[in-house]
């Protein structure tokens, strides 16, 4: 859960937090606070591991707040971490039953085929059927 420490920082009363950023936040704030601990490649996959990532020309078209640069996993551990994080929630309810593969396709989905596509590529890859 390392990777979520930025959250604490947020505006999620449902996850126990009552910060006052916005959810998307926490993976730059978790960035901001892992590399004043010296942990610079733990800090970027904080950084990296929102939704599918998110590229800074959509940062700036959807006028997120966001620094305005690529937070998307490069390194196999970012990815790998990314994609894990999409089968669990932080929410106490649900926090040890693993999501459908459809239902975070779909959830995906909503953000566009690019990010879908990415999604499906690192199924076929972590997950060889």
């Amino acid at each position: 859960m390392l990777h979520d420490v930025g959250i604490i920082y947020t505006n999620a009363p449902k996850l126990g937090c009552y910060g006052d950023k916005h959810y998307l936040c926490h993976g730059y704030i978790g960035r901001q606070l892992l590399e004043k601990e010296g942990l610079t490649k733990h800090a970027l996959v904080c950084e990296r591991h929102v939704g599918v990532g998110i590229t800074a020309e959509e940062i700036k078209n959807n006028k997120l707040p966001l620094p305005e640069r690529d937070m998307a996993p490069l390194s196999i551990e970012e990815k790998i971490i990314c994609f894990a994080d999409k089968f669990f929630s932080k929410n106490t309810r649900d926090l040890m039953h693993e999501k459908p593969v459809g239902k975070i396709r779909t959830m995906i989905a909503e953000y566009g085929e690019d990010k879908l596509k990415t999604f499906d590529e690192w199924l076929s890859f972590f997950i060889r059927a």
